[in-house]
């Protein structure tokens, strides 16, 4: 009987009509429910503990469901309404979409919020306005290069299915991809981007997370979007330059100069004359043309190729060989993925990282295909930015030049960048080059070199050169005074001529700024800054290279380019610094990569060869730094 009445009972309340009293009063189920338990328990003569302890908890748990369905009762009464008059269910459904506040997506929001979009805004006024701000476009971008979407329809399903994405938009229209590519690759738009990207690192700096003590610096190659096979080559342009102005000049003046007014006065002079004589001119094949008519033709041909040429003369430039015609920006080059396997020349951008304390300060592209000669204006560039240049400048040896040595030594700035010869000079091989001037003794009260045959190789003359980026330069050469009879003649001398006596180039100035950077990369802050440029610099292109499989570019030009780089190089540095807060390591400049040696999980550190010893300890230290 008590169970019928529980089981009876412990449904929800106002589902059963309340019943009515000897008094006429309304009696609810619940009170109903307690006294026909009551009534049970003083009914029965035997009012043993066993029967009461099952009361109280019969009670309790009925009181608990109670509770639980009063609860869930009003919860739904707060999306329900009935109105009076149809009595029909209207449902209130939230629409407002919360995000949790660990998620990485609401940290770079809040992080971007921070920024002054005054430029941005000045320079979006005058394009063609779209529904949604410049502001709230900015942000999705860098939101979507973080996690690592980079293709303007993949970033507008993004928009259109992702509720992070959604929550960003801050219910405006969602935008289509030809928004997308006309904000990102927009050339007005590049200085208001430059200007968010240094304002996220002045506060970097602002805050501690960085410093101006060390820069390090490198570079990679990234593909351009350009065809792989519409190349312009420098030597090819000029051989055909040569041949054309030849033929011009026999044509038109051979005694004199050869300038683009004479051959314009004389394609003049032609029309005059076969308008005079009336000839009728044909286009085309298989017609009979009169002999000034075939010259004034060749002449005009060859002159638009004239041109053509010097047009493509003056796009390749000095500094560079080659160029797309796809892309004139974009230089080939080789490239580390080889998908050929026969070193193919790809055409893409030379780009340039600055990194401190893991956090990206500065980016740079060019279209030269050497290191050397990016350093400088990279440099310069950063110090306009930053207002302030680094004290030491950390480089591997592809920066190594006189213009570069020059150039920081005269700018008060320390030049920790690695000899061409410091790795090649540790070995064997190389020690056993009698030839090599590393390998000769200098006596410096005399100005001579000694060779291993105990012969001095004297001062012989001066004179002046022009580096390959045409820095002017010094030249010593020192000549033996005898190398007759010598038996490393041979391993010493590479002349055929065997009356020839061995000579040595030097440039003194090159050597001594060589020999002080060789010191302070030797020294212990030099060991610790190349370590952590091999683990900052490498590492930040790790990153972005293979973590986050940015591969190519998908915009032309160096405008475009340095826009997309500027939104990659935003989202690192968001990205690291969420990772850095986490670990607690926001403040950590340097590594001290032995202190990370007493790990259990590093005992491989010392085993292996040297090449997957190298690479171990840069992907451990790596992960230890970036966090990801």
């Amino acid at each position: 009987m008590v169970a019928r009445q529980l089981t009876a009972a412990s449904h929800f309340p106002g589902q059963f009509p309340a019943r009515q009293t000897g008094t006429g009063e309304q009696c609810s189920p619940l009170q109903e429910f307690f006294d026909s338990l009551r009534g049970c328990f003083t009914s029965s003569k035997k009012k043993d503990r066993s029967c009461k302890a099952f009361f109280g908890f019969t009670t309790s748990v009925f009181c608990f469901k109670l509770i639980v369905v009063n609860k869930k009762t009003q919860k739904q009464k707060q999306h329900i309404e009935i109105l009076e008059k149809s009595q029909q269910l209207k449902f209130r459904m939230p629409t407002e979409i919360r995000i949790s506040k660990h998620n990485a997506l609401y940290q770079a929001s809040i992080q971007l919020e921070g920024l002054d979009y005054t430029k941005l805004y000045r320079a979006y006024s005058g394009i063609r306005k779209s529904q949604i701000e410049p502001r709230v476009l900015f942000k999705v971008l860098v939101c979507a290069y973080m996690k690592g979407v980079y293709s303007s329809r993949k970033i507008e399903e993004l928009c259109r299915e992702n509720l992070v994405f959604r929550w960003l938009l801050e219910d405006q229209k969602t935008p289509d991809h030809c928004t997308i590519a006309r904000f990102r690759g927009n050339r007005n738009l590049q200085e208001a981007f430059e200007d968010l990207f240094f304002q996220y690192v002045k506060k970097l700096e602002n805050k501690g997370y960085t410093e101006h003590s060390e820069v390090f610096v490198d570079g990679t190659k990234i593909e351009s979007k350009a065809n792989r096979y519409t190349f312009v080559w420098l030597k090819q342009v000029s051989k055909q330059l040569e041949k054309i102005k030849a033929r011009l000049k026999e044509l038109v003046c051979p005694q004199g100069n050869l300038t683009s007014t004479k051959v314009e006065k004389r394609l003049e002079q032609l029309n005059t004359e076969i308008e005079a004589q009336g000839i009728e001119v044909k286009k085309g094949r298989g017609h009979h043309k009169p002999e000034i008519v075939r010259e004034r033709d060749e002449l005009a041909l060859l002159y638009r190729r004239w041109m053509e040429y010097n047009r493509k003369k003056a796009i390749c430039g000095e500094n560079r060989n080659s160029y797309s015609k796809t892309d004139t920006d974009a230089t080939f080059m080789h490239m580390k993925d080889d998908h050929m396997r026969n070193g193919q020349l790809k055409p893409g951008y030379n780009v340039q990282f600055a990194v401190n304390s893991g956090f990206i300060t500065g980016i740079g592209v060019f279209s030269n295909r050497a290191a050397f000669g990016t350093l400088i204006p990279f440099l310069t560039y950063l110090w306009h930015k930053h207002g302030k240049s680094y004290r030491n400048v950390v480089a591997d040896s592809g920066y190594e030049s006189l213009a570069n040595y020059r150039w920081l030594f005269e700018n008060g700035q320390t030049a920790f960048i690695k000899p061409a010869n410091y790795e090649s000079g540790k070995k064997r091989s190389s020690k056993e080059q009698v030839g090599r001037m590393e390998n000769m003794g200098y006596y410096e009260p005399d100005d001579c070199f000694i060779c291993k045959n105990g012969r001095h190789l004297d001062l012989s003359s001066h004179y002046t050169s022009h580096a390959k980026d045409g820095t002017e330069r010094k030249i010593s050469v020192y000549r033996c005074e005898d190398c007759s009879g010598c038996p490393y003649r041979a391993a010493c001398c590479k002349a055929k001529d065997s009356e020839k006596r061995k000579e040595i180039f030097v440039c003194w100035e090159f050597q001594n700024l060589r020999r002080n950077s060789y010191h302070n990369i030797t020294t212990e802050e030099g060991k610790l800054l190349r370590c952590n440029r091999s683990i900052q610099a490498e590492g930040a292109f790790g990153q972005l290279k293979h973590n986050r499989n940015f591969k190519s570019f998908l915009t032309g030009g160096k405008v475009k380019v340095l826009a997309e780089l500027l939104f990659l190089g935003l989202s690192q540095n968001i990205a690291h610094l969420l990772a850095k807060c986490n670990s607690g390591l926001q403040n950590l400049h340097l590594i001290q990569p032995k202190a990370y040696l007493n790990f259990g999980f590093l005992k491989i550190w010392k085993t292996g060869s040297s090449g997957k010893q190298s690479l171990f300890r840069r992907a451990c230290l790596s992960y230890l730094f970036f966090g990801n």
